[in-house]
Order: C-alpha cells, then sequence, then structure tokens
C-alpha cells in the first residue's frame, strides 16, 4: 500500500505549526512543519512533499517571494495554499497568478482548511494522472487474449499487484510490457495514483540519468520522474540502457529509499513503486560489465515474462478485432473486415514485432485500402512492404547520384536499419557499427534521423 501524502506546514507561529501538525496527523497525513523560508526550502529539497501550506509573512523573505523562487524555473508541480492574516486582494491575485492553488485567510476555519486540502491533493492528483497518460498513451485497459498463457500471466500479474516491491518485467519489444506494467499498477493500492513511464532507450546516458533523478545547477532544481512520480508508481523502460551513474543512484534509492539529484548534495526522499523492464537479459549484460549485479538482485525481486506473440498466436484474432475497432473509433478510419483466409494467414506470421507490429499493419490496411473486406493477397502485399529492406531499395538508387549524395542515403539507410533492428537502441547501435556514442548522435542529427521515430 502507498504511504500516507504529506503536507509541508512552512509558518512563523510555534503555535499554529504545532495546532495544524496535530490536527493534519489525526487526518491520516504526514507532516513537516518549516519556520521560516530557509528552512521550507530545505524541506521542500528533500522530502518532496504531495502539498504545502505556506504563510506569507516570514522572518527572512515574505511566502510570495518565495512562491516567486519556487517557480522561476518550471510550474509549481505541487499545489500551494496561501495562509495569510494580513493580506489584500492584491496579493491573492499574485499567489494564483504564481500557481498557488487556493488563499486562506487567518485566523483558520479548520473545517475549510481540511476540505480544500482534500479537493487540492484530488485535483492534483487527477492532473499527474491525466500527464502520465499523455506520456503513455493506452488503447486497452487490460492485456488482451483468451490462450491460457495470457490467462496464467494476467493471474501472475494480479498476485504481484498488492505489494511494493520491484518487478522486472522482460520480453521482447512491442510485446506489451509496458501494458502489464500499467495493469499491475490500476491493481495496485496505488491504483489512483500516477503511473508515469521514463523510456531509458532514445536518450544518451546523461540524459536517461537527468530523466529520471532531476538536477542541481547553480541553485536551480529540476525535479525528474522519479520525484513528480511521488506517491505513485513509475515504469521504466528498457532499464539497461541506463549508464553506470543513473545504475548506481537507482541502487542507492532502492536500498536507502533517498538519491541524491546530479549536481547536489542533499538526498531526496521518495515514495515510488518501481517497475523495470528489459528488452535484453540482462545477465548478458551484466557479463558484458554494463549492468550492475547488485542493482539487478535488487530489481529482479519478482519477474514477470511476456511471451512474444508468437508464442500464444492464437490470441491474433482477438487482438485483429479490438484494434480494428480502436482505429475506426479513434480514428474514424473506415471498418474492414478480415476474410477466413486473411485470418488464418495472419494468425501463422510470426511477428517479429510483436503486438506492436499489428497494431501497425492493421491501422495501414485500414488507411490504405478500398475494398470492404481485407483479403489474403492484400495481407501479403502489406507483410511483404513491412519487411522489405530499405538497405535493398538504396542500393539501387546509388548508381545514379554523385559520390556524396550516395554515401549520404547508403549512411541514412544504414543507420535507420540498425535502429529499427535494434529498436531505437542509440547505444547498441554504436557498438555495431563501432563508433563514438557522441558522434554517431551528431551523425544522426546530420541526416535527419530520429532514434525514436525508427524504434
Amino acid at each position: 500500500m502507498n504511504s500516507p501524502q504529506h503536507i509541508l506546514v512552512v509558518d512563523d507561529e510555534p503555535d499554529i505549526r504545532t495546532l495544524l501538525q496535530e490536527i493534519l496527523e489525526d487526518e491520516g497525513y504526514r507532516v513537516t512543519t518549516a519556520e521560516s523560508a530557509a528552512a521550507a526550502r530545505s524541506a521542500r529539497q528533500q522530502h518532496r512533499p504531495h502539498l504545502i501550506l505556506l504563510d506569507i509573512w516570514m522572518p527572512d523573505i515574505d511566502g510570495i517571494t518565495l512562491l516567486k523562487e519556487w517557480t522561476a524555473k518550471e510550474p509549481l508541480d505541487i499545489p500551494v495554499i496561501i495562509m495569510s492574516g494580513h493580506a489584500t486582494v492584491e496579493t491573492a491575485v499574485e499567489a494564483t497568478r504564481l500557481g498557488a492553488h487556493d488563499f486562506i485567510e487567518k485566523p483558520l476555519s479548520l473545517a475549510k482548511l481540511l476540505l480544500t486540502i482534500e479537493h487540492a491533493l484530488e485535483s492534483f492528483n487527477l492532473q499527474r494522472e491525466n500527464a502520465g497518460l499523455r506520456r503513455e498513451v493506452q488503447s486497452q485497459e487490460e492485456p488482451l487474449g483468451r490462450s491460457k498463457r495470457l490467462v496464467q500471466l494476467r493471474e501472475q500479474a494480479l498476485q504481484l499487484a498488492p505489494f511494493d516491491t520491484p518487478v522486472l518485467i522482460t520480453g521482447e519489444g512491442g510485446s506489451g510490457k509496458g501494458l502489464f506494467a500499467r495493469y499491475i499498477h490500476r491493481h495496485s493500492g496505488r491504483g489512483n495514483t500516477p503511473f508515469l513511464r521514463a523510456d531509458i532507450t532514445a536518450l544518451n546516458l546523461d540524459e536517461g540519468c537527468t530523466r529520471l533523478f532531476g538536477s542541481e545547477e547553480g541553485g536551480a532544481i529540476q525535479h525528474g520522474l522519479l520525484e513528480q512520480a511521488h506517491g505513485g508508481t513509475l515504469y521504466i523502460d528498457d532499464v539497461g540502457e541506463l549508464g553506470p551513474d543513473g545504475q548506481g543512484r537507482l541502487l542507492t534509492l532502492l536500498q536507502d529509499g533517498s538519491f541524491v539529484r546530479p549536481g547536489g548534495i542533499t538526498p531526496v526522499n521518495v515514495d515510488v513503486r518501481l517497475l523495470a523492464a528489459s528488452r535484453h537479459p540482462l545477465e548478458q549484460l551484466i557479463a558484458q560489465q554494463r549492468f550492475r549485479q547488485d542493482l539487478y538482485y535488487q530489481l529482479n525481486v519478482v519477474s514477470l515474462y511476456i511471451p512474444a506473440l508468437r508464442e500464444h498466436s492464437e490470441d491474433v484474432l482477438d487482438l485483429l478485432g479490438f484494434y480494428s475497432d480502436y482505429f475506426v473509433e479513434r480514428e474514424k478510419l473506415p471498418y474492414r473486415s478480415f476474410t477466413i483466409a486473411a485470418q488464418n494467414r495472419l494468425r501463422q506470421h510470426p511477428w517479429p514485432g510483436n503486438v506492436r507490429e499489428l497494431k501497425n499493419l492493421i491501422q495501414r490496411l485500414l488507411i490504405t485500402g478500398r475494398e470492404r473486406q481485407i483479403d489474403i493477397d492484400e495481407v501479403e502485399e502489406a507483410l511483404g512492404q513491412q519487411h522489405r529492406t530499405p538497405l535493398a531499395d538504396a542500393a539501387t538508387l546509388a548508381y545514379e547520384l554523385p559520390l556524396r549524395q550516395a554515401r549520404e542515403q547508403f549512411e541514412r539507410h544504414y543507420f535507420d536499419s540498425l535502429l529499427r533492428r535494434y529498436e531505437g537502441s542509440v547505444n547498441r547501435v554504436a557498438q555495431h557499427a563501432g563508433v563514438e556514442r557522441t558522434h554517431l548522435y551528431r551523425k544522426l542529427r546530420a541526416l535527419g534521423i530520429d532514434p525514436k521515430g525508427a524504434s
């Protein structure tokens, strides 16, 4: 189960701090108090509260100035409720403009305060969940399939859901690891809290670390996904692509419940359930000294293997029906049915790209076809186009071009093909091609190739 929501009370009057702490703790919240702006900065930096009660008049700087400081680099990512007994309408307007959720006058009405806190937390939790949904667009509520393999897999996921232990989800790219991660989250005690996804694959080492842990530069704090997911679940897609620095920080988090942001010195405590996925066996990466063995043991408390689509091909027909309806309803594509022969052909296809490949194929067939039914010839043609090698097409054109353009065309097809083979992993492509990773990033930018798009 997730821990109580954490409130930071900032007020220079000891009696008010004590009263609010006692009342809020009686209501089930966890409370930290601060008597000044300096103490509030430190508390916010270390503990990542879910909500801040902020007094305006304090001995060092006022609450509005502190609020401006917090919103100078990025919008507020937690609700702040301003408290004051001497504020003007202009002060309330300014606080709202800076992002404060609400403004309450002193002397405090405790009933109104508790209701305001409840509404603020509900509102922000909904916003954070919607942000997570925008990052991870879901096309279905739960993993589809009536095969014995999928039924057992859903049951296994439900067994893992109630516990806060990390889960290592393995399987080929496109097999549905992210979908099962969300399924576990939805059926856990954190089901109504944010679910965020960190896609490490297309990031370089520094970007991956900053994306997860944030940073501190010149006193400015950038909050990473771990802090944004505070109270909820963070799904790390392809954790094997995380660099040594990120692996070390993640290990510290799993061991101690806290981490230090890059550039910072103060530990940050977060309450997050971690679900991590890997397309490649981490044991192999450990043998290649590319992944820490101690981190592997911390992540692999329990594991969940997602089978490739070819391992439960009897579910192909259910997926055909679902994604056909999905694109008709969501993208207003024309409805087209599959002939029996076309269905049988798709059941026999090995699906190297798994469910993701099937989804893309259906979308293309609905867009490009004109007849009401999709027959086996149309399916064969679409499958042939899908698996045709771009490099072979390039070779027929290169001889007609000047050397420089031919070389650029070859490089574009070469790297595009490798990115598809390694599912967007720049690290793997750099190793295969024998080039430095930083040089490869420059080359891809020069060629106009987006690693995420190629995956």
